[in-house]
């Protein structure tokens, strides 16, 4: 069967208003680049014109400024689900311009499979090979591709030729049953194939195919901050020190890491630390300095959602693509995130946090209790199920106006269960066996910044018991304190007595 080639125009002309569309990619990786601002701009004609146009954008995880961007800007998204990361869809979801739910990243694909949130209109996915049967070799980021490319009534490819060489051989392409036929996922390390380099989709369903020769316009990330590497180095001791105890295996543990400076720096700091042996990583993605520490020899294999990797790194790879074959496997976001593989491996776990409690519980998306920053992402899939659960965060933000440690988080996205480890450049608290009066202790001595312990030491006093010792009327004064004053340190806890 012969797929047409067709202008990204004519593609976004095949969508309608009130469309559930997918898009393939994780991150920016993989992500479409050329019909989605074809769209932006048919939603903008179309309101202009004084007709509706929204549609309801599921993606792996958050994408760039070509689909977030466009499309909040032309204000073209009615819902979004599972993840965003981009200044402008943050902006139109906190203002109520559109619907947001956020997700855990390893529940999309099969929730979508189980019918929850109505059909796939239409799927948008990235190739950089194809062959008239519908036989595709996707990007650098792989999402739910498989599962929507399944799902979708209709698939417009963007063929990408901005790659100098191929990913053929880089992807692991499995999707798995759903209940009650599903069996598990026969993953046993993190190199086990399971799946097909190939992705295949019905030609029949496809509309077209969009030619595209954008990047994935990822900046590289700034070089650690003081800050960054004082809590790089205070997580490596104490993996190191874990490692002396044998409380982890001699030949250590899978890693998992978050996205950003303080988890490139934690990554940067195991390659250099003589105590930690090689290590694999079983992760929702790999940045550039996972690429250099393979090189080094430091990190043996990683599997992976995604090459989140900066522009020049990009280019880097492929030219040095065939030293990498062997070392790299990109798989969908469900089998990544799998709380399944997670705990069979035994993975540790890093992830960070924008505020944390005494008590060990964690917000990861909401300033302030209500204003969403990204989304929940893939931290619980991991940190619930994983060997070892990390979390790290500067102790203070906008320069000591904010404790990023609080007697109660204003929104809880991990509880003190899941939670084992909290780190800051202060020190590291290991929660691990505590009771709530014990974990609060722990944490205010090693996390909590000098300028903040006396007050967080007057809160443990206000309580008058229970197992728990809270105080309610008083478990917010910190963030009220800075919502009135716009300081924090301004909190007083002595008209709660």
């Amino acid at each position: 069967m012969s797929i047409p080639f067709i202008t990204a125009e004519e593609a976004a002309s095949y969508i309608k208003n009130g469309d559930n569309v997918a898009f393939s990619g994780f991150t920016a990786s993989g992500t479409p680049k050329v019909v989605t601002v074809a769209l932006a701009e048919r939603a903008k004609k179309l309101h202009e014109e004084g007709k509706p146009f929204k549609i309801n954008v599921f993606t792996g995880a958050s994408t760039n400024d070509h689909v977030d961007g466009e499309l909040a800007r032309a204000n073209a998204v009615a819902i979004r689900t599972p993840y965003q990361s981009h200044s402008d869809m943050r902006k139109s979801l906190n203002s109520a311009e559109m619907n947001y739910f956020d997700l855990h990243l390893s529940h999309l694909s099969q929730d979508l499979r189980y019918g929850f949130y109505g059909d796939i209109d239409v799927a948008i996915i990235e190739a950089t090979e194809m062959s008239p049967n519908g036989e595709v070799i996707l990007g650098a980021g792989l999402g739910m591709t498989p599962t929507i490319a399944q799902l979708a009534k209709k698939v417009i490819i963007e063929y990408s030729t901005y790659y100098r060489n191929s990913f053929r051989g880089f992807h692991d392409n499995y999707v798995p049953q759903d209940p009650p036929h599903r069996r598990e996922i026969p993953i046993y390390k993190p190199s086990d194939r399971i799946g097909s380099t190939v992705l295949k989709i019905d030609p029949k369903k496809i509309i077209g195919v969009v030619p595209s020769n954008a990047s994935e316009s990822i900046k590289p990330f700034t070089a650690p901050d003081e800050v960054s590497q004082r809590i790089s180095e205070n997580i490596c001791h104490f993996l190191a020190s874990q490692l002396r105890e044998g409380r982890i295996p001699k030949e250590f543990l899978p890693i998992q890491s978050g996205v950003g400076n303080v988890a490139n720096a934690v990554l940067y700091g195991l390659g250099e630390n003589p105590e930690i042996p090689q290590f694999e990583m079983y992760t929702e993605v790999i940045q550039d300095a996972v690429m250099h520490l393979m090189e080094q020899g430091r990190c043996k294999f990683a599997s992976t959602c995604a090459l989140t990797f900066s522009d020049d790194a990009m280019l880097h790879f492929m030219d040095n693509i065939d030293f990498f074959r062997d070392k790299v496997l990109m798989r969908p976001g469900e089998i990544s995130n799998s709380p399944e593989i997670v705990r069979r491996l035994g993975l540790i776990a890093m992830n960070t946090a924008l505020e944390a409690d005494i008590f060990g519980n964690v917000n990861s998306t909401h300033v302030l209790g209500t204003k969403m920053m990204n989304g929940i992402g893939g931290s619980a899939d991991f940190c619930r199920n994983a060997y070892l659960s990390i979390f790290s965060c500067p102790s203070i933000q906008k320069g000591g106006k904010i404790s990023t440690i609080v007697p109660m988080v204003s929104h809880l996205d991990h509880s003190e269960h899941s939670v084992k480890i909290l780190a800051t450049e202060q020190g590291v608290a290991d929660l691990r066996g505590k009771d709530p009066r014990q974990r609060a202790e722990t944490i205010i001595e090693n996390c909590v910044h000098p300028m903040y312990k006396e007050l967080m030491w007057d809160y443990l006093k206000l309580s008058k018991g229970g197992h728990t010792p809270h105080t309610l009327k008083a478990a917010f004064a910190l963030h009220h304190a800075f919502s009135e004053k716009g300081d924090m340190l301004e909190a007083d806890f002595a008209k709660f007595v």
